[in-house]
Order: C-alpha cells, then sequence, then structure tokens
C-alpha cells in the first residue's frame, strides 16, 4: 500500500508531502517546505527509508527546509540519493527561490542532482510515478501522477477550486492553463489531487467547480 503523509508547514502554509510503499519502507519526500528538523524528525519515526527529494519548482516555500533535512538525515553521503528538479528552474533556485524578494532568509542547501525530463517514470518501492513537465507557474513546474492509486501531486498547478498564481517572474497564465488541460483534465474524475497549498480534491470536482478551468478546447 502507499502512504502519504501530509504536514502543513512554512509562512505559506505549503503542503509537505512523505510517500512511502508500506512494504519495502522505500520513501521520498516531496517538496520539503520549511522545518527541516521536523521533517527529519517524522521520517525517523515512520522507519522509512528516504531516497530521494522530489521538487515540483523551485519557489523558496517548497524548499525551505531541504537543508535541515538532509542534516537531519545524514543523506549527503547515502548512495544513490538525489534531490530532484526540473532544469527550467535552476535560476530560480540560484536566487533561492525569491526569498531575498520578500525579506525572508533560508539555508543554503545542496543543488539538485537530478534533473526531471517530461514523461520519465520514477519509482517509490513497487509505486511507478509519471513526471509531466506543467509551466506556467514557474517555468520548471512539474507533477507527479501515479496512475496505479490515482493520485497527482500537483504542487502549484492547481488547487481546490484554484489555480497556480502567474505573476511571478517565469509565470504565464496561458501557459499554466495549456498544461492544465494537457496534464489534469484528461486524468480520470477520481484522481486525487494532492496540491501545493490547501486541501485535496480530485479532477472530477475542479472539472466541475473550478471557476478558472475553461471547459472548451482550450
Amino acid at each position: 500500500m502507499l502512504e502519504i503523509i501530509k504536514l502543513v508547514l512554512g509562512p505559506a502554509a505549503t503542503n509537505t508531502y512523505f510517500i512511502g510503499d508500506q512494504e519495502s519502507k522505500q520513501a521520498v519526500v516531496i517538496d520539503p517546505a520549511w522545518d527541516g528538523a521536523i521533517l527529519a524528525e517524522k521520517s525517523h519515526q515512520l522507519d522509512w527509508d528516504i531516497q530521494s527529494v522530489w521538487l515540483t519548482h523551485a519557489h523558496f516555500d517548497h524548499f525551505g527546509g531541504l537543508a535541515d533535512l538532509i542534516s537531519g538525515l545524514d543523506l549527503n553521503d547515502k548512495e544513490g540519493f538525489f534531490v530532484g528538479l526540473h532544469p527550467e528552474d535552476m535560476n530560480l533556485w540560484r536566487v533561492k527561490g525569491g526569498a531575498p524578494l520578500f525579506g525572508i532568509s533560508i539555508k543554503s542547501a545542496p543543488k539538485p542532482s537530478y534533473k526531471f525530463q517530461d514523461g520519465e517514470t520514477l519509482s517509490v518501492g513497487k509505486y511507478e510515478f509519471l513526471v509531466h513537465h506543467t509551466p506556467g507557474h514557474s517555468r520548471g513546474h512539474v507533477v507527479f501522477h501515479c496512475p496505479a492509486e490515482e493520485v497527482l501531486f500537483s504542487g502549484d498547478l492547481i488547487f481546490m477550486q484554484g489555480i497556480g498564481r502567474t505573476d511571478l517572474p517565469g509565470g504565464s497564465y496561458s501557459t499554466l492553463m495549456d498544461s492544465i488541460h494537457r496534464c489534469v483534465l484528461p486524468l480520470p474524475d477520481e484522481t486525487r489531487i494532492l496540491s501545493g497549498h490547501g486541501p485535496e480534491t480530485t479532477v472530477g470536482e475542479e472539472r466541475r467547480l473550478n471557476p478558472f478551468l475553461v471547459y472548451d478546447d482550450p
């Protein structure tokens, strides 16, 4: 069984997700938003083997806890461990995800060593996740879809009755809407959407209730 644990952390109330295969105990962390020491302690409590960290994008509120997480788990020298980010967001990473613009300081973390590619498959134990490049909120935004479990980790692409903001550098409303039409709306209605902020929803609920969605073909 795939277990999913959500923690809401940091100044932007960002959702951090632990996802783990209960049989193998292999797990990943998606968007270690803040309070990395808390994340490390949670991992110890779960007794999970953290294989990697997946970043949906490089805004500071999605990786502000990365440095302390890695320090708390002593992951720097772990064989095969990686932090993944799409290469289009590396420039955003280099300026600490825009944190200085908001007067916020975050600790420097190891540079992401793995470059996500559109359409590739990642594994968490026996579970496979498809990576989709979904720009619009940022140039290198990605989402992670597990078809077997009918769950989509959408980052800041789409929320319950909302969409990601597009007024920051690298944002584009038309590009974001195209990403939603390509990578979210074709999924089955029952697919759970676990976003970067706010509560869980489903594709069907957003198709019916999200005021931003255009129901005609884009």
